[in-house]
């Protein structure tokens, strides 16, 4: 509906006005002579029915007083007015409430007014006009009253300031609350334009034009009303002083349509503006503040939050011990070392800096950069990098896509093939390494050691001069006005971390930005309130930020202490992986995995669990793994690897809980642990496994098949009282195993079983590489990288070892077997290329085998494996172990195994259910 429809259908009659009202003409002896179309409307009768009866067949004779009857309040009430409103004489001055009976039988409550004809009916003759009789509803004649009621309050009583102006857009009326903000009658100022009367006044709210004779000169041409323009101005009334009116325009119209002026409504918001203001700085700078945990943003984000809403210039300073994690300091300003790290200003405003240092000045604080040992960084400050949206410093991945320079992080081990070197035509590999199969190690864990603060921070020495605010807030622990100037101590934990100088510059804001209303030169009573309310925010947030730059600096040395840096080459398998820790403060956690070279080209495979997360989770799995790696230098099947471990871990500490001053625990984080150790050998093709209530392996063959083996549970380490068993089974070339703990498909919104399934059909995929796999199986099952507990994901390809690689003979428990043994070495030596190494390898294999001659029984194997070294193996059904040891000068015998341990790399024994195997390891020779 347009404008104009909309003021032709607006009927501001009254209900008795003679042009709307039920009319009746009425003679002198109250006979009807006359029935209007709205008296038919209202009765139900007729003229032809009305004309010539007397007004008593219609109304009651006499008015009704007091409350009306039920059926009468009823009839009232269906009639469109309510029921209950008791409608009487009293509250219809100069009008008469009857009772009328419409055609159809009801009763209504009508208000009636007589009106006499002049003359009288005596000079007309019998049956000539009398007087006029107009009849309403009451309950529509008491709704108009109130309409009137309203508008008188809105002239007199309301708040609310309303001016009515012409098309000149002059004023041509205004309530009573108007003329008090103005200070005279409306007969001092009728005519006037609005910026006559506000003069300087501007429209804060942007997109309108900025005096009040632009937005009412748009309302008047466009016809579309304008609400809640927020106008600051000086009061006529109160000169001097700047207040705020929320304001509405809408244009005035007639019955016609015809524009005849437009109507202001203003509210002064003055103080409810100031309050909203500092509520809504608060909440911004709950939004702002301590969005990562970095010192330095966080000072930053104080200054950004206050300029220039609140302060002209914000500097926060903050103590040299906080931004190096340390604890809050506790003392007087001159024990405290101050560093300028953030420095906001408005535009056009220059406050004075009374502790600035000249920057060409060196701080006695810092190394002299001239000399050599300053040329290192830094330790413990933040370089000028601010740090990722996750919260953490420069070079600390935060997940699996965003590896740092040596930083071991949530997602610090993303990679972790090794580097397949040249084309290996004795290893039988299933497809061609892709890219990210073939790096030189894990993303995020190669390069520099560098770890958080590791850069020289770019943040100035402050001191400040005895008497400024800034060293009386220091030396009181308080904060201090001082006329333009606002110093707030940052205090946390009893300690301070830094002080906040928020400063007022005269003048007007220069910051292009409407500023708040009335900001002075100074702070009143409620600014100073919130300037602490925002410095105890702040503090809190640099506090946490200090504590975490704290912990994440030891997590991180921690980590890197116990998390493999780097897989070694394997011709075995192929590995990648992905570690996320619950942890996200420190970064750190008690799940880990292991990849260990064996003897004879075979791999151990472990992945464990500790209970817990954290630090001290964290520092039980590097026992436990340093423990699973020494095991597994002896060449231990894993059912007894197992079973050495968790002895181990149940054994009582020598040390009682609290010996270092800790806090006592109360439950051992090592009991309950679990563990998966599987050894694969690429000659055989043979898999070798057992755990400890850890979850078993995931298997995919290499036509897709996935299948997770019935391999024995033994027990969590730790609880003891049943035997480990291990499975052993042929993989072909190819096969996938994945290893894993039970955070990657165990979760708050699903079981293990939806967790394995989920796992099993993202493995099934053969296209995909390792690294692709690794990728989708975190991203389906620990969506957004964060878990409730600690994952790990090993994947593994394995490889077999070609046929030609490997050359292996039977030999008899006799003497003629040591030459035999030699000539059959030399051969394959020869034939393989490898003639450098005929004359260490056949003293190797005359002495290992001499020895299984004389000391164990037949019969006897040797074995030579051409790997990345050269690998010599004599196996016997003895049980004993041989023993290095140093022979006298005069002793004829004893000498063997130090010759043979001087010609060879490494040496070792290892056990086998039929005898044991004496293995060495010789170097290739080179390439050139």
């Amino acid at each position: 509906m347009s404008a104009a429809n909309t003021a032709e259908s607006a009927d501001f009659r009254g209900p008795l006005d003679i042009t709307r009202a039920a009319t009746v003409v009425l003679d002198a002896e109250s006979t009807v002579i006359g029935w209007s179309p709205a008296a038919a409307e209202l009765l139900g009768y007729e003229p032809a029915e009305a004309l010539g009866r007397p007004l008593s067949a219609f109304l009651s004779v006499h008015p009704v007083g007091g409350t009306p009857p039920a059926a009468a309040a009823e009839a009232s009430g269906a009639s469109g007015a309510p029921a209950s409103t008791g409608i009487g004489p009293p509250s219809l001055v100069g009008n008469e409430i009857h009772v009328a009976h419409a055609r159809d039988g009801r009763e209504l409550l009508v208000a009636t007014a007589t009106c006499p004809l002049p003359g009288g009916a005596a000079d007309r003759g019998p049956g000539a006009p009398d007087r006029i009789l107009v009849a309403a509803e009451a309950g529509e004649l008491r709704h108009w009253e109130s309409r009137l009621a309203l508008l008188q309050g809105l002239a007199t009583q309301s708040p609310v300031g309303l001016a009515i102006y012409d098309t000149d857009l002059r004023l041509t009326w205004c309530n009573t609350a108007y003329e008090r903000e103005i200070g005279q009658p409306l007969a001092a100022f009728r005519g006037k334009r609005a910026d006559e009367l506000y003069a300087g006044g501007s429209f804060v709210t942007p997109g309108y034009p900025q005096t009040l004779d632009g937005v009412m000169r748009q309302v008047l041409e466009t016809g579309e009303p304008v609400l809640d323009l927020n106008f600051r101005a000086q009061q006529p009334s109160d000169p001097g002083r700047d207040h705020l009116w929320s304001c509405s325009y809408y244009r005035l119209e007639d019955a016609h349509g015809h524009v005849f002026g437009v109507c202001e409504d203003a509210f002064d918001v003055t103080d409810r503006y100031r309050v909203q203001e500092r509520l809504a700085l608060l909440v911004e700078a709950g939004r702002r503040i301590g969005t990562v945990l970095d010192v330095a943003t966080t000072a930053e984000e104080i200054a950004e939050v206050a300029v220039p809403d609140f302060a002209a210039t914000v500097r926060v300073d903050v103590t040299r011990a906080t931004m190096t994690g340390e604890t809050a300091a506790v003392g007087s300003a001159a024990d405290m070392s101050l560093l300028r790290v953030a420095d906001r200003a408005e535009p056009g405003a220059a406050a004075p800096d009374p502790g600035l240092r000249d920057p060409g000045a060196p701080d006695p604080a810092l190394p002299d950069p001239d000399r050599p040992e300053a040329e290192g960084p830094d330790p413990g400050l933040p370089g000028p990098d601010r740090p990722d949206p996750g919260g953490h410093a420069p070079g600390l991945p935060d997940d699996p896509g965003a590896p740092g320079p040596g930083v071991p992080g949530p997602g610090l081990l993303d990679s972790g093939s090794p580097e397949p070197g040249p084309p290996d035509p004795g290893v039988a590999d299933p497809g061609p390494l892709d890219s990210a199969d073939a790096e030189t190690g894990p993303r995020g864990v190669s390069g520099s050691a560098n770890s958080i603060g590791e850069d020289r921070h770019p943040y100035p020495p402050v001191v400040y001069p005895p008497g400024s605010p800034q060293h009386r807030s220091l030396s009181s622990g308080g904060l201090v006005l001082d006329e333009g100037t606002l110093v707030v101590p940052l205090r946390a934990g009893g300690g301070i971390l830094g002080l906040v100088t928020f400063d007022r510059c005269a003048g007007p804001d220069a910051s292009g930005r409407p500023p708040a209303p009335d900001r002075a030169t100074t702070f009143d009573n409620g600014e100073v309130a919130l300037a602490d309310e925002l410095a105890a925010r702040a503090a809190v947030c640099i506090d946490n930020a200090r504590r975490y730059t704290r912990e994440r600096t030891a997590s991180l040395a921690l980590q890197r202490q116990l998390l493999p840096h780097h897989l070694p080459p394997q011709s075995a398998v192929r590995t990648a992986y992905r570690y996320l820790p619950a942890d996200d403060v420190t970064g750190v956690g008690g799940d880990w995995f292991d990849v260990i070279p064996l003897s004879g080209t075979r791999v151990g495979l472990v992945v464990g669990d500790v209970v817990g997360h954290g630090l001290q989770a964290a520092a039980t799995m590097g026992r436990l793994r340093t423990s699973v790696r020494a095991f597994a230098q002896l060449d231990m099947p894993p059912d007894e690897l197992l079973t050495r471990l968790d002895d181990l871990v149940g054994q009582p500490a020598e040390e009682p809980p609290d010996a270092y001053g800790g806090a006592v625990e109360t439950y051992d984080v090592t009991t309950g642990a679990t563990c998966l150790y599987a050894v694969y050998d690429p000659v055989s093709r043979r898999c070798v496994m057992a755990r400890a209530g850890h979850l078993p392996p995931a298997v995919v063959d290499p036509d897709g098949t996935v299948s997770f083996p019935d391999l024995p549970a033994g027990p969590p380490l730790g609880l003891g009282g049943l035997p480990f068993e291990s499975m052993e089974f042929e993989l072909p070339v190819g096969s996938l195993l994945a290893l894993f703990t039970d955070g990657l498909v165990e979760a708050r919104d699903h079981d293990i079983s939806h967790g394995l399934d989920t796992l099993g059909r993202v493995l099934a995929d053969r296209s995909a590489s390792l690294e692709e796999l690794c990728d989708r199986a975190v991203s389906e099952l620990v969506p957004g990288g964060t878990s409730a507990d600690d994952t790990a994901l090993l994947l593994v390809r394995t490889r077999e070892l070609d046929a030609e690689r490997v050359a292996h003979w039977e030999l008899s428990a006799e003497a003629v077997s040591v030459g035999r043994a030699r000539e059959l070495a030399t051969g394959q030596l020869e034939a393989w290329g490898l003639e450098e190494l005929v004359f260490a390898t056949q003293l190797v294999v005359s002495e290992l085998v001499t020895n299984a001659v004389r000391y164990a029984g037949g019969p006897l194997g040797l074995r030579l494996i051409r790997d990345r070294t050269l690998v010599c193996e004599v196996a016997d059904t003895g049980h004993t172990s041989p023993h290095l040891r140093h022979s006298a000068e005069d002793d004829e015998g004893g000498r063997g195994l130090f010759i043979v341990a001087q010609l060879v790399q490494r040496w070792g024994t290892r056990y086998t259910p039929t005898g044991k195997t004496i293995w060495t390891e010789q170097a290739l020779p080179s390439a050139d």
